[in-house]
């Protein structure tokens, strides 16, 4: 079973009280039966298939993935759906629906001017007449093949297809929700924390030894999950390689350090930082050494689970790419064996598949 174990008890600092921390473990599938990191779906196997896509998750599971991963966000009439962002002109094929094209405005997403369509201007009925669309047709061609083939879909869609490949595949698949700009939904009065917490706790899900990972770039969410919500699933906070949370005076970077780690450990199991924080490149491009924030994390009793780890040369490091064409898969194997021998517990993969075969060849005994 896949499973993060005891939780943090107490309050959190953040919300203004003293709390332990608490250790949490892992048990993993790893090469030869024993243990090693989670392979995380990222957005399913958005390398495959249009991502957030029923689709996609369903190859994610039987490609290997231990997780998959829908981002969410809600819709007009308080549904959860998994989206990328709450912009879906990139995402669906709404911009060549003249029924929607009034739809389209301008909002301040956490400080920034966006331009588009977005989730809550829809109830659930109009986002399901919607068909789901490749992201990056110019990188991913062979994903275009499936535009106009795959609906929008829903969290309790998610949580039903995650059961049903648990059967069939003889495994538990887990689920990684991510909660998408919770503070800006919350200003909305479309709050993201509530629903999220029913959904787990109607599919028996809300357990600290559940195959659920709630994740989120918001600090404060985190703790409100686990304060005012009570959530007893396993959370971890994400973090970028720069700047900060909208709602927060504390940058990523001092989340990162010793002390912020302690502090992260009172309320959450684990952090999931860019992948450039484990390591980061050289001015030239190319890979780097490693830094200290596994060791940190872990004297921390946090775990690791570092993003996003794709195959094309584009978003490779220039010591790791084959050939000048940014589309062409270059040595992704390499690149994540590299990383995972720094002790990640997971990683998050577009491909799983290549994400399963690093593993097996991080851990392979010699």
């Amino acid at each position: 079973m896949l499973r993060f174990g005891a939780l943090a008890a107490g309050v959190p600092a953040v919300l203004g009280a003293a709390a332990t921390p608490a250790l949490a473990t892992v048990e993993l599938p790893g090469h030869g039966g024993g243990r090693g990191p989670l392979i995380v779906g990222h957005r399913g196997a958005s390398g495959y298939r249009p991502e957030h896509t029923l689709a996609s998750y369903e190859l994610a599971a039987r490609m290997g993935a231990d997780y998959i991963e829908p981002d969410l966000v809600i819709t007009k009439d308080k549904v959860l759906v998994a989206r990328h962002e709450p912009e879906i002109g990139g995402t669906t094929d709404v911009a060549s629906r003249p029924e929607f094209a009034s739809r389209k405005r301008t909002v301040q997403l956490d400080g920034v001017s966006v331009t588009g369509w977005f989730t809550h201007d829809f109830t659930l009925a109009e986002l399901k007449t919607l068909r789901a669309v490749e992201r990056i047709p110019q990188l991913r061609q062979h994903n275009t093949l499936y535009d106009g083939l795959f609906e929008v879909p829903t969290l309790q869609e998610v949580l039903d297809l995650r059961k049903r490949l648990s059967r069939e595949l003889d495994r538990e698949i887990g689920v990684f929700p991510e909660t998408k700009h919770p503070t800006y939904f919350r200003g909305l009065g479309l709050e993201l924390e509530a629903p999220l917490v029913r959904a787990l706790r109607r599919n028996g899900l809300d357990r600290p030894d559940a195959e659920v990972l709630v994740q989120s770039f918001e600090a404060t969410n985190l703790a409100a999950l686990r304060m005012k919500y009570k959530l007893r699933a396993p959370m971890v906070f994400l973090s970028s390689g720069s700047g900060r949370p909208f709602d927060d005076p504390k940058s990523y970077a001092e989340y990162l350090t010793p002390a912020g780690l302690r502090e992260l450990s009172r309320y959450v199991d684990g952090i999931g930082p860019e992948k450039g924080q484990v390591i980061p490149r050289k001015a030239d491009g190319t890979l780097g050494a490693p830094t200290s924030l596994v060791a940190d994390a872990h004297r921390a009793g946090l775990k690791v689970i570092p993003y996003t780890f794709r195959a094309e040369n584009q978003f490779l490091p220039a010591d790791l790419r084959s050939g000048t064409d940014p589309a062409a898969y270059g040595r992704a194997i390499d690149e994540q064996i590299t990383f995972l021998r720094t002790g990640l517990d997971g990683l998050f993969t577009d491909q799983p598949d290549i994400g399963v075969l690093a593993r097996a060849a991080a851990f392979a005994r010699v």
